[in-house]
């Protein structure tokens, strides 16, 4: 067995037999409908669609929002299969949109827009990078003290190692097992920071929860159920926090890891010319605009949507497309990274 193949029923095994879309929402009304699976929310991705369909009458979109695993999954089957639902995959995984790329999952589209587009958001001509999502540190202002609010991974370390446990239960992190965008940081930060083992080992010893999904970690930090929450999308913490004054959000000093979620068009697409003007409309002018509009792209620094506190423009480490995102996938590599992981979250 291949480790490719491999993996992709170790993934096939983690989702459930007969996934289905977490919700969906249509969009227009045009004649030619579109079917876009994406690990988005549609309360932030929406209305993308809905400017799209807006801009181009002549289609309709039919948006699904997939967990991340999930969508891999019901992906990689088709890809299987030679029979693709989809019109558009969009996922923040992009360490495996790049294994169907790999696979042989996609076609190839090539513009004006896409040529455009700097190295490391472009694969081959068939993965692409839509937005500019980074990861970073929430906590909930009402419930840390501004003084103990950690700036950087060495701060977080120093406030689990503190005397007092105030922290104990009470830090809160994606579970890679469950959420793809939380392996693809974790395993970013142990390929990128030297504290990685050091840091799992504090969560572990302090009990910090892993749990499934950006908004569940989210509503619990707001809620005062958990106070920190590590590695979590700017993109999704950013609305939040317009809402509710509680929500802070850090992007760490040391460095801060900055998404492009990825988009590809299946193999098999049933509308290839109609995905092709939907993934231009999403990297062109229009498009990036609504995109950070709906805080999908996230500005950083003086006047952004997120200041940089002592940090320069070089302490942001772009997620680059590229077959190096396979070696987290490695099978054997991948196992031994979950090995350790459970060991350090495992009940004590």
């Amino acid at each position: 067995m291949t480790r490719a193949l491999a993996l992709l029923l170790a993934l096939l095994a983690a989702a459930p037999l007969h996934a289905e879309p977490e919700a969906v929402a249509d969009y227009g009304s045009g004649p030619t409908r579109l079917r876009v699976q994406g690990a988005a929310d549609i309360a932030s991705f929406g209305p993308v669609m809905q400017a799209f369909t807006e801009a181009n009458p002549a289609y309709a979109v039919r948006l699904e929002q997939w967990n991340t695993n999930a969508l891999h999954a019901v992906a990689s089957a088709d890809c299987r299969d030679g029979d693709f639902d989809a019109d558009l995959v969009v996922s923040s995984a992009v360490d495996l949109q790049t294994w169907l790329v790999n696979q042989g999952c996609a076609q190839p589209h090539a513009s004006a827009l896409t040529a455009a587009l700097p190295p490391g958001r472009i694969w081959r001509n068939e993965l692409f990078g839509l937005t500019a999502e980074p990861a970073v540190i929430v906590y909930n202002r009402r419930l840390v003290p501004e003084a103990e609010a950690p700036t950087s991974r060495f701060q977080l370390l120093d406030l689990m190692r503190a005397p007092g446990k105030r922290y104990l239960g009470r830090i809160a992190t994606y579970d890679i097992e469950r959420s793809g965008v939380g392996y693809l940081f974790a395993f970013s930060d142990s390929v990128q920071a030297s504290t990685f083992g050091s840091l799992i080992e504090a969560m572990g010893a302090n009990g910090a929860v892993a749990t499934c999904c950006s908004a569940e970690i989210i509503a619990g930090v707001a809620e005062g159920r958990w106070l920190i929450a590590y590695n979590v999308l700017g993109s999704y913490a950013l609305p939040q926090a317009d809402k509710n004054p509680d929500l802070a959000i850090i992007a760490p000093e040391d460095y801060t890891l900055m998404l492009s979620r990825a988009a590809l068009i299946p193999r098999g697409a049933a509308h290839p010319e109609g995905s092709a003007a939907l993934l231009d409309f999403l990297l062109s002018e229009a498009g990036q605009t609504e995109l950070a509009r709906q805080r999908l792209i996230v500005r950083m620094g003086e006047n952004g949507d997120i200041q940089l506190r002592g940090q320069s423009a070089a302490s942001i480490r772009p997620i680059e497309l590229s077959p190096v995102l396979l070696l987290g996938l490695d099978r054997q590599r991948r196992e031994r990274f979950l090995t350790a992981w459970r060991a350090a979250f495992a009940p004590r």
